[in-house]
């Protein structure tokens, strides 16, 4: 939350864009859902001189328009995708038909540790400076290391240099409105095995192998799939993977913003979350870090509507 361009995101998109320049590509295409990605892609692409362009699913240009606005700013063309859903999946599907039909002149920078590869392996490794600093500053490895998940890239950033360390790591999804209702993004928790977006993962799926619709109070989080290394993660019991619904984010969200004076997003408050509810479980000797993925600022007016709602709902 403390990196320029308030999350993790920049760690990705400067050496992607570093790459891209390498390559002589003229042109930078991405994805975003929370629009943190299409921030920081514009950001890199300001640096290094290249044009960028973001794909942003309708209804998250609404829900972030801050951060349409910064993207607008960097002068990043933003183009809204009203196909499907109108979240994360369909702005990833909007990039990779861009993508193959100018692939020429274009480079695909994907924002998290999704998709065909090599961009899992890349991602991942660009985001390993996450667990590397925490290992470094804290000379020693915590006991539990907890991130939210939606494709990945925070919590795999963070768990991969620890996989062998003996670390607790616990991974937390959005359970929406509750996994039983189905309006949810809690891939890992109650996906199948499946491909899209050229990899082979769990997904959010009905019998027919058709993608199913998600639900999440965070933009970032609201994707039907994860990560292919999560899932083998998840497979081989080296990760644990659980889930937070909206509601208790929120609730997340507003503690740590009145104890501690930090307002993270709501991709993060999953993590936070599921920290407050083991913590009372631990002994107080225990070390417990939570990675907090991003700052806040852009989910100000989704939590200022959902209090209203939901205090208006509760009288």
């Amino acid at each position: 939350d403390l990196l320029h361009g308030g999350a993790h995101k920049i760690n990705n998109t400067l050496g992607q864009a570093l790459l891209a320049k390498k390559m002589k590509k003229k042109r930078i295409i991405a994805e975003t859902g929370a629009g943190q990605h299409g921030v920081a892609t514009a950001m890199a692409c300001s640096c290094l001189g290249l044009p960028s362009e973001v794909y942003m699913g309708y209804k998250d240009t609404v829900r972030q328009q801050q951060n349409v606005f910064r993207m607008d700013l960097l002068g990043c063309k933003v183009y809204p995708v009203k196909s499907g859903s109108q979240t994360l999946k369909d702005a990833i599907n909007e990039a990779i038909r861009d993508w193959i039909t100018n692939v020429d002149t274009t480079y695909y920078l994907l924002g998290s540790a999704v998709g065909p590869h090599p961009y899992p392996v890349m991602v991942r490794d660009f985001q390993s400076i996450i667990g590397k600093e925490i290992k470094k500053q804290m000379k020693n490895v915590p006991d539990t290391v907890i991130a939210c998940v939606g494709g990945g890239s925070n919590a795999i950033g963070t768990f991969y240099p620890m996989i062998d360390d003996g670390v607790e790591m616990i991974g937390v999804e959005a359970a929406g409105k509750g996994l039983k209702t189905g309006k949810h993004s809690a891939t890992l928790n109650a996906g199948k095995k499946g491909v899209l977006h050229g990899m082979m993962t769990y997904l959010l799926q009905d019998n027919d192998g058709q993608i199913k619709e998600t639900h999440s109070i965070s933009a970032g989080l609201d994707y039907p799939g994860v990560g292919p290394e999560h899932a083998f993660l998840k497979d081989a019991g080296k990760v644990k993977y659980k889930s937070a619904t909206d509601s208790e984010v929120i609730d997340a969200f507003l503690t740590l913003t009145r104890t501690e004076g930090i307002i993270p997003a709501l991709e993060s408050a999953h993590a936070i979350s599921h920290a407050i509810k083991i913590a009372k479980t631990k002994p107080k000797s225990d070390s417990i870090v939570v990675t907090l993925s991003g700052r806040g600022d852009k989910d100000i007016d989704i939590v200022k509507q959902y209090l209203r709602k939901n205090v208006k709902n509760s009288r």
